[in-house]
């Protein structure tokens, strides 16, 4: 039987300068053959024994959300062709380039959408026996953070074969970038929605609870996000109609933002007993009333949001009867979502526009006593 290879995660960060030189996504055969080589050689010189392993890298750039998701596919998929190559195959160091514009496997193309980014990502494995393995894994945590610069002759093909500036770059093992990650989202308030991706990426069998920053509760389990609905979130807050139509807005700009980098995580955002589809969420909150007038579907606009919530009822002559509300995580989600809404309360998809989060005396969302026109 063949010995177990394990698996020691690396990756090569560049940075780009802050104007956004260009930058390929990927790199053909040869020139990941020859980075390999570049790569191997660097990384000689912090782990002993490293000939003794399998070195294996994939030619193509990713920004980090790319690679931190649930299971690690992108390394996942690395390994898994890392193993096959024969051993012994020039000299144990294995490239994966892209052949006629496409990589050997549709895990390793770098998504266009999250192309652009300040820092890119080229995934490296060290596959090696257990005994060896553990001593390159230490070495890689010990050495790489302080002292894994790339050396002089591999920036320098970087710069002449790219055909663009770099300001840095450095190895790092898979912690690292964990750690990385962590900080920037961190310092930039999002250290809520780290603690549920780390969750995610290290965790995955076991639950998660935290709070975003302005107070919304989500739960991570089994692979996905759920958000407490924001009516009950709302119902919590004080102050004067303006102070909560401005805390209402805030979360929504939240929830929009923590849904935009979940799904480029993977990680599927929903609401709890809520329902959801591309870029769009909802919450039910009662039936329609057959005494009543046809449902009618109103568009809250905010400021810097543009259409934010879209709330569904029964207009009644005094209070009205609130259906559901809906949330567009984008623009683009807006028609999306006032189409399901109609279909599901059965009332037209135009939308009464409001000017401003329309709020009740008791300070929860609303919408007219009585349609717009």
């Amino acid at each position: 039987m063949a010995p177990q290879l394990i698996a020691l995660p690396v990756v090569l960060a560049v940075e780009l300068p802050a104007d956004g030189a260009a930058w390929p996504a990927t790199l053909s055969r040869d020139d990941a053959a020859e980075l390999a080589s570049l790569i191997a050689t660097d990384l000689r010189q912090w782990l002993p024994g490293l000939e003794q392993a399998r070195l294996a890298i994939c030619g193509a750039w990713f920004d980090s959300v790319e690679l931190l998701r649930p299971g690690f596919p992108v390394w996942a998929t690395l390994d898994e062709l890392a193993r096959r190559v024969p051993r012994g195959h020039l000299e144990n160091i294995v490239a994966f380039g892209s052949h006629e514009g496409r990589m050997p496997a549709p895990t390793l193309e770098p998504d266009p959408a999250c192309a652009g980014g300040p820092m890119r990502l080229l995934p490296i494995t060290i596959l090696a026996e257990e005994a060896l393995a553990d001593s390159l894994s230490g070495a890689l945590e010990r050495e790489l953070m302080n002292r894994g610069e790339a050396g002089a002759t591999t920036a320098d093909w970087l710069i002449r074969t790219l055909g663009a500036p770099l300001q840095h770059a450095r190895y790092m093992s898979r912690n690292d970038l964990l750690a990385l990650t962590c900080v920037q989202y961190e310092n930039v308030n999002l250290g809520a929605l780290w603690t549920l991706v780390e969750a995610a990426l290290l965790t995955p069998y076991r639950p998660e609870q935290t709070l975003s920053a302005r107070g919304l509760k989500l739960d991570y389990a089994e692979g996905r996000v759920e958000a407490e609905r924001p009516s009950q979130w709302l119902a919590r807050q004080s102050g004067d109609a303006g102070a909560r139509r401005h805390a209402l807005g805030g979360l929504v700009f939240e929830l929009r933002q923590y849904a935009a980098l979940l799904a480029a995580h993977a990680l599927p955002l929903q609401l709890q007993q809520g329902r959801g589809g591309e870029g769009w969420l909802y919450e039910p909150l009662a039936d329609a009333i057959p005494a009543l007038g046809a449902p009618v579907l109103y568009g809250h606009q905010a400021p810097g949001l543009g259409m934010a919530v879209l709330t569904v009822a029964q207009p009644s002559g005094g209070q009205p009867h609130i259906l559901a509300h809906g949330y567009p995580l984008s623009s683009q989600a807006l028609l999306p979502l006032a189409m399901a809404l109609a279909e599901r309360y059965g009332c037209s998809p135009e939308l009464q526009r409001l000017d401003g989060l329309l709020l009740d005396q008791d300070g929860h969302l609303t919408a007219p006593a009585a349609a717009l026109h």
